[in-house]
């Protein structure tokens, strides 16, 4: 019998369906708001369900008695909830993400817990703390079940509501991680009143962007009500925060590559510099800062390569300029950090893809950047930022 002859092949193939709600509410610890026990869907034979909570440092700062109330309301629902000893309390901001030993401290509570595939982790904190106890719980088991309760803005309204968890390790942004989807994601307002200014206003970079890629009214609004949030104002947030959830929401259900298996990353808008940015500041940079660094770098460079119209561009500079962040950092000067645009082509692999805008509310994939071109919309960012900010120093003179 010949090779050909006895050569077979089996295949295999199958869907899964996958769906979680992003819950909005205030005060979600008060015992008479059924939003996180009903999140907590259990099937364990006692219908109750074990969980195991995470929660940011920098959050217990601010709120100390969060377990005492996250306690008292499991005790009110002891007949739908158990708690699985005390929090495990990670450190807060990227710190969470650079050491493994805090993914560690998950993965043995999950073990000397008895956290099964029933049971689950709540993650309660900013984004890189979810990010982290996410990717312990995707992990172990093969896949513990996963409550997101995200406290920033950031977390809100980008990183706690995708399918993504992760941690940096080599000097890379989220090179370790996992495509797990959550059970239930839980954004409560109430943690955002507690949020320092440069917390407060850095997640919104994540809304300019995708407003910038995707909905052109959206951007208007932002401009609009971009004074108040400036001044903390909660509903103005609240819109904001909302609004971006929904776009990320169905940018992640309808764009056919919720796990990222192209070489498309449409929601990374100017992210191969600010990950970059935030290694060569030494995490000086929180992840928002860096981003609208990098978008304002990456509409620049559109800009000079002819494909943004010069209104739109100083529209985007102005919008940011408004929310209260800065345009440029010391960083942008460094030479390795157009090494971040290879970095960003190796995380997903395949051919370079880089998402840029041809006007507000397009975003437009090329697969080339020319480097002499990204150095000249450097330089000239940095003379418009300058330029800006005379403008207001004369403003408020």
């Amino acid at each position: 019998m010949s090779t050909a002859a006895r050569a077979t092949r089996l295949d295999a193939a199958f869907s899964l369906d996958y769906g979680y709600a992003v819950h909005f509410t205030r005060d979600a610890f008060d015992p008479a708001n059924p939003v996180l026990v009903e999140a907590l869907r259990a099937d364990a034979a006692d219908g109750v369900a074990r969980v195991l909570p995470v929660v940011d440092s920098g959050l217990l700062e601010h709120h100390p008695d969060l377990p005492a109330r996250l306690a008292a309301y499991a005790a009110h629902h002891a007949d739908r909830i158990a708690l699985a000893g005390e929090p495990v309390v990670l450190p807060g901001g990227e710190a969470s993400k650079q050491d493994p030993r805090h993914v560690e401290e998950v993965l043995d509570a999950i073990n000397d817990r008895a956290i099964d595939r029933h049971a689950y982790v709540l993650a309660i904190g900013g984004g890189a703390v979810v990010d982290a106890a996410g990717y312990a719980a995707g992990i172990a088991h093969r896949g513990v079940r996963l409550v997101r309760m995200p406290s920033t803005v950031l977390g809100q309204n980008d990183a706690g509501i995708g399918v993504k968890n992760g941690i940096n390790a080599y000097g890379k942004k989220n090179f370790l991680g996992t495509f797990a989807p959550p059970v239930a994601v839980v954004n409560d307002e109430r943690f955002l009143t507690t949020l320092s200014d440069e917390d407060w206003r850095s997640g919104t970079s994540e809304a300019v962007k995708v407003a910038l890629l995707k909905d052109p009214a959206f951007f208007a609004e932002l401009e609009r009500i971009a004074p108040a949030i400036a001044a903390r104002d909660l509903e103005a947030m609240g819109v904001l925060v909302r609004r971006c959830a929904e776009l990320h929401i169905e940018h992640i259900t309808g764009n056919g590559d919720p796990f990222e298996l192209g070489s498309a990353r449409p929601l990374d808008f100017g992210h191969w510099s600010a990950h970059k940015l935030e290694q060569l500041s030494h995490l000086r940079l929180r992840h928002g800062e860096a981003v609208a660094i990098g978008i304002a770098l990456d509409s620049t460079y559109a800009l000079l390569d002819g494909m943004l119209a010069d209104d739109d561009w100083r529209r985007v500079l102005a919008l940011f300029q408004a929310l209260g962040l800065d345009l440029v950092a010391p960083e942008l000067e460094d030479p390795a950090l157009l090494a971040g645009l290879q970095e960003f082509r190796e995380h997903l692999g395949g051919l370079l893809t880089v998402t840029l805008i041809d006007a507000i509310g397009s975003g437009v994939e090329v697969h080339e950047i020319d480097l002499g071109m990204m150095g000249q919309a450097i330089t000239r960012l940095q003379a418009a930022s300058a330029e800006l900010d005379a403008t207001r120093g004369t403003a408020k003179g």
